[in-house]
Order: structure tokens, then sequence, then C-alpha cells
């Protein structure tokens, strides 16, 4: 056979003309001149297939990738043997010129080729994005505590609580922003894009703090198309009256606050120093007694085997207090000891304040 671009008969035929000219004609890529990508202005998500995939990528990957996308490679090339270099010329405004140069080897025989494409970015924006600019959210995180301020301490906490959690989840949900925090009387709001992420904040701080969670569902509106409510969850953080440090009654007895976390309250008897673990269940049964600012400091003016006296230090009256503890016989004569006064009973402590 012959070939009917040059009439050769000794070179192979390919797709009707000889492998010279067959090689001659070959493309080895095929790229659009010019490539279109829909991004969000705000978070570089790209609009691809009908719908909207999430991206924290830079722009000029996001320009490699569509191209890499657009490149068809011609099917008499191996991908084994073949090399394709990719680079941005310059960028003028939102489109960049772009250049592509590749070698294959075909038939035996290398090929060089080089190409140039322009790769439009269409600015749009993302919905996550257009409900972050318009102060969209799902939940509200209420943050209280029973029948007392919150401390400084533990607002300064929870606002660094707040942060870490969204910082942490705004990979994985991109709802996990902070429209706005309230300071009211009673506490702080913190208004949340998600409601996944306004109760992974509300765990945290109750892991920090403990407390009690409940969740007040309010509807807010009628989705058209499928007649179904849309809620927002008012999530509730209440943080117990009491602190550690504090004492409290419970069970007929008198107890101080040991620790508190999300799954316990540890408390310590005040006869015994008895240390037992309570589960949030029970906290409706613990009776705030006073706060840890209360504990006064007195001397030990004598010691027998059971008992040992001290003042008292509201009016200076000596106190028998038997040795019913072995961590008594600590003390010596002269030492000063921690005390707290509840209902007019001096209670030695055992934890150092």
């Amino acid at each position: 056979m012959f070939c009917p671009e040059c009439g050769n008969t000794k070179s192979p035929i390919i797709e009707g003309i000889c492998q010279n000219c067959f090689l001659k004609k070959i493309s080895i890529l095929k790229i659009p001149e010019n490539i279109e990508v829909v991004v969000c202005a705000h978070c570089n998500a790209k609009f691809e297939e009908g719908k909207w995939k999430e991206s924290e990528i830079p722009e000029e990957e996001i320009i490699y990738r569509a191209l890499e996308r657009s490149i068809n490679v011609d099917s008499h090339i191996s991908h084994e043997k073949l090399a394709i270099e990719l680079e941005i010329i310059q960028m003028r405004g939102t489109i960049a010129e772009c250049y592509i140069e590749a070698e294959a080897e075909i038939f035996g025989e290398i090929i060089k080729q080089s190409f140039e494409s322009e790769v439009r970015l269409l600015r749009n924006v993302c919905p996550n994005c257009s409900k972050q600019q318009s102060g969209y959210y799902e939940s509200v995180v209420q943050f209280r505590a029973d029948d007392r301020e919150l401390t400084q301490d533990e607002m300064d906490k929870t606002d660094k609580i707040v942060d870490k959690t969204l910082n942490n989840r705004f990979y994985k949900d991109k709802l996990a922003y902070l429209v706005q925090k309230t300071k009211l009387k009673e506490g702080y709001d913190y208004y949340i894009g998600s409601y996944k992420s306004g109760k992974k904040i509300a765990d945290a701080i109750k892991e920090e703090f403990g407390g009690i969670i409940n969740e007040s569902p309010r509807l807010i509106s009628q989705d058209k198309s499928t007649g179904k409510g849309l809620y927002r969850i008012w999530i509730l953080i209440r943080l117990p009256k009491f602190k550690k440090g504090d004492f409290v009654k419970y069970n007929d007895k008198y107890w101080e606050i040991m620790n508190i976390d999300g799954k316990r309250i540890l408390i310590q008897d005040l006869d015994t120093f008895e240390r037992i673990p309570l589960q949030w269940k029970e906290y409706e049964n613990i009776e705030y007694i006073k706060e840890e600012k209360n504990i006064q400091t007195t001397t030990l003016i004598s010691k027998s085997p059971l008992n040992m006296q001290i003042l008292d230090p509201d009016d200076y009256t000596v106190v028998d207090i038997p040795i019913i503890n072995e961590y008594f016989n600590e003390f010596n004569i002269g030492d000063e000891v921690n005390v707290i006064k509840i209902e007019n009973q001096l209670y030695i402590l055992q934890t150092e304040k």
C-alpha cells in the first residue's frame, strides 16, 4: 500500500496514511483554547457538574486542575510515555494565560508539542458563604449559670472553647462560624452557623465546666419546595450553682466540691473526708450552701489522743473537734488550719487553699 499523502510505500499505514505523515499530523493533546471555572469569591469552592464542591486550595492550584481536567490525550499515546508541563504565563484580572508543553513517545519516535489556553475564573458566591454573609445561623448556644453570675474566668475560657471548636470544625463544616456573640445580664448567647457545630460547642463547654444541656427547637419558616418546617435550635448549657471549692448539702450531709467535669461531680465529706462521685442526674438533689471564699483560718491550741481544740475565728471561743480522721494527726499545736463554718459548726478542711 502507498500513502495518499506522500506516496510512500515502505512506511506502515496508520489510519489511511503512512506513519511519517501520521506523526506530522498528530496532536498529542486536545485542549480548549478557553476554559471557564466558576469559583466562590470567598472560599474558592468550585461549581462543577451542577453542584458546589468545597475547596480550600489556592487560586493557582484551581487553574492547574482546570487545565488538567480539560486535557484529552490522543488514543495512540500511552500515559506511561507522556510528560506534560503546565505553566501560568500571566494573570490578567481573572484570566490566566497558560502554556502547556507535552512530550510523548509514539511508534518509537519522540514528539514535542506546545499549546496555549486561557482559564477564566468566574466569581460567584457558594450557598455556604452566601449564608455566612447574610448572617444565617441554625443554633444559639446560651451560656448560663444557675442562681449566680458567670465568673470572668468562665467567660474567658468559654470564648476560647468557641473559637477552638469552630476552627477545628471549619474544614468539615463550612457553617462552623460565629455570627455574633451577645452579652446579657444572665450570660452569653453565641449565634452559630450550623446546629452540629453549636452542639459540639455546648458539649465542649460541659466537658470543661460540667453542667446541664437542654435543647429547644423553634419553627422559623417552612421550606416551600418540601413543605417541611425549618427550625433553629436554642442550646442551653447551665453551669451548676456551685463551683470547685464550694460547699454543698447532699443526703443530709455537708460536702466540699473537689472537682467538676462533664461526667461527674466529685464531693468530699466534711466529717470523714470520704470522696464520692455523683452523676449529673443527681444535680437537682444537691443543695448549694457556701462559696469557697467563706473559708477561714484559725489556730490549733490544744490536742489530745481523742480531741483537738481550735479557736472559733469569729468570736475566738474554744471549739472541740473529735479526732475521727487520721489526717488530723498531721496537725501540731500552734498550726494554722482552714475551716468552714456551716450552721454554727466548724469543719476542718483537708485540702490546701
